[in-house]
């Protein structure tokens, strides 16, 4: 009894991470913002609906699902660097070498040592 209290406890909580990532992505305004919350939303969602079958073999006495752990493992490593990554595209898409401040001690920007213009 009380594991399955345990495993539903981890299905509703993945359930409301993935509802509210979902939420975040309809209703905030940036582009930086929509990609947070369903990142988030996703990773830690998924990760407990994981954990939950997980606890759900081991009650079973079917012993640990070692593809399950390593699925889990591999979410969140890999969810938090793709929202990386697509923020850094989306800055470097949308700002210029304009509007960055000025390097310290007389440095360069990347690029700007190597010939590089503001198209390129």
């Amino acid at each position: 009894m009380l594991s399955e209290i345990l495993i539903a406890v981890f299905l509703v909580i993945g359930g409301v991470f993935a509802l509210i990532g979902s939420y975040g992505l309809l209703r905030l305004k940036d582009p930086v913002q929509r990609l947070h919350a369903p990142t988030k939303g996703s990773t830690m969602g998924v990760g407990a609906v994981l954990i939950a079958s997980v606890l759900w073999r081991f009650f079973l006495g079917d012993g640990l699902s070692w593809h399950e752990v390593v699925v889990t493992i591999f979410i969140f490593i890999t969810a938090p660097l793709t929202a990386l990554y697509l923020a850094r595209a989306h800055l470097h898409r949308t700002l210029r070498r304009q509007g960055l401040p000025k390097p310290a001690n007389g440095r360069l920007w990347a690029g700007e040592d190597l010939g590089l213009e503001e198209g390129n």
